[in-house]
């Protein structure tokens, strides 16, 4: 075996785990919570790699971090090097027990869209799990272990497989709709009553940012409502709506369920068209394996009714 010269000397490998941490973050804050070590502590590790490969390898400024053109070389490899690493590991710890996936996804899609049906999954491939990750950070599939991601953006710049677009209308409890005081007859009945939406920076007053499309769909872009509740997600949002304390902006497919099963109510009917929707991303890697495969094409045989009835995904 040859023996390594001084410029293909590796440095040490707990380094180079930080770096792709801190290269993957583009933070030095998280990639110490990720690492479980304080982030004066990975500046330094930083420092040592540099000085150790006698080049730079973040841009730092103030309150932002960027790699530069060797960091990104290095970073490329070392997002190969363990993503192989951890797959050999799986295997050699758990090779002939239960196959688990990773799936991320948003917690709206994966509350009131995948939870219902997941079971379905597991169901017709015994011996298979599956791990949820419901957030709003958009993973880096091969550094951090994931083998699917269901992503959701603007249709037409993101990459993969699309499953469904998706369609905007009011969404309410058929008991307040039912109770008519006050009336919900006409989209400008909307101004007496509380509309629901999920918590975004936005000017105060008015009506909630994922509210304008639809509202100026139907020309009420001024309107202001009685009062304003906001969650962290989605799915709160739309619990709320089903417990009636106000109106929620629907978004089909996912609502598609309560609707059918008559926990919610669409009063006006009225639906406007969304730029947004869903695409599956694999791991290059991970769809290699038999169970990955039959994941992926389970979603995608899931998600063809509402494609194909719903908003496309070019909408």
């Amino acid at each position: 075996m040859p023996t390594p010269t001084p410029a293909d000397r590796l440095p040490p490998l707990d380094l180079l785990a930080t770096f792709e941490a801190a290269a993957r973050h583009l933070s030095f804050t998280r990639a110490a919570a990720e690492r479980f070590v304080t982030q004066s502590a990975i500046s330094r590790q930083m420092r040592a790699l540099e000085d150790d490969l006698g080049v730079p390898l973040f841009t730092r400024g103030h309150r932002s971090l960027a790699l530069t053109s060797d960091g990104q070389r290095l970073f490329a490899a070392c997002t190969g090097a363990l993503a192989g690493l951890r797959g050999a590991v799986r295997e050699i710890r758990h090779p002939r027990q239960r196959e688990v996936l990773a799936l991320t996804t948003t917690p709206g899609l994966a509350a009131l869209w995948l939870i219902p049906r997941l079971t379905g999954f597991t169901r017709e491939h015994p011996g298979i799990d599956v791990r949820l990750d419901a957030t709003f950070e958009n993973r880096n599939l091969a550094a951090e272990g994931f083998d699917v991601a269901i992503r959701y953006g603007k249709l037409g710049t993101m990459r993969g497989t699309p499953l469904f677009g998706e369609a905007l209308m009011p969404v309410c409890s058929p008991r307040l709709l039912a109770a008519g005081d006050p009336p919900l007859r006409t989209p400008a009945d909307l101004a007496r009553h509380a509309l629901l939406h999920m918590a975004l920076e936005q000017e105060p007053g008015g009506a909630p940012i994922e509210w304008e499309p639809w509202l100026t769909a139907m020309g009420l872009a001024g309107l202001e409502p009685v009062a304003r509740l906001s969650f962290t997600n989605y799915a709160e949002a739309i619990t709320a709506a089903v417990a009636g304390h106000g109106v929620a902006m629907g978004r089909r497919p996912l609502v598609d369920g309560l609707l059918a099963s008559g926990q919610l109510v669409a009063p006006f009917g009225t639906e406007a068209e969304s730029l947004r929707g869903y695409v599956l991303v694999s791991d290059p890697a991970a769809a290699q394996r038999p169970a990955v495969r039959a994941l992926v094409q389970w979603l995608v045989a899931q998600a063809r009714p509402a494609a194909a009835t719903g908003p496309g995904p070019s909408a």
